[in-house]
């Protein structure tokens, strides 16, 4: 099959973005807290960035995204991650819907956050890796509706926590 398609630079973009973000949580051994909260802190706001600028063109999807990360793969990920965050994983929560008829906070983690990110990256690499360029736009286009449902939140919510430990790494630092 000869296909002549080409994926927009957008998309080819936010494709190496994700698959920049999953190599660095998969190699999240190698860095202490302040080296992993500045990596997500670089990554983050830009595959918010390009996601919200690829294109909304395909409107019938028949392509499905592949579940390619097994349940013990993300928990691994996710304790890898809890333990580097250690007492800084926890964070109060303001954006959880439950919020709204809760007189007592709600908390969340980094890691569980980064973990679900990653996840929703690792399935769309593993999809698009051998997919031809029709099926890559589709597997596009479901993951920015993925990211209105429900990533974009939980990506915007996970960038606060981490801009904030980030900012107290920072005080303690600079007061020596």
């Amino acid at each position: 099959m000869n296909n002549t398609a080409q994926l927009p630079p957008n998309s080819l973009t936010f494709i190496a973005l994700a698959n920049e973000y999953c190599q660095a949580i998969e190699n999240i051994r190698e860095m202490d807290r302040n080296t992993f909260v500045s990596t997500m802190l670089k990554l983050l706001p830009r595959l918010y960035i390009v996601v919200t600028d690829m294109n909304d063109g395909i409107s019938e999807a028949n392509t499905e995204m592949q579940f390619a990360l097994d349940e013990q793969t993300y928990d691994h990920a996710r304790e890898l991650m809890s333990a580097v965050m250690g007492e800084a994983d926890v964070y109060l929560e303001v954006f959880e819907e439950d919020m709204k008829y809760s007189d007592t906070p709600i908390a969340a983690t980094v890691s569980e956050n980064l973990a679900d990110l990653y996840q929703e990256f690792f399935n769309l690499i593993y999809s698009v890796k051998d997919a031809d360029t029709d099926a890559q736009l589709q597997l596009l286009l479901q993951c920015k509706e993925n990211f209105k449902e429900y990533w974009g939140q939980t990506l915007c919510n996970v960038m606060r926590a981490l801009h904030a430990i980030s900012c107290e790494n920072l005080d303690t630092e600079n007061n020596y």
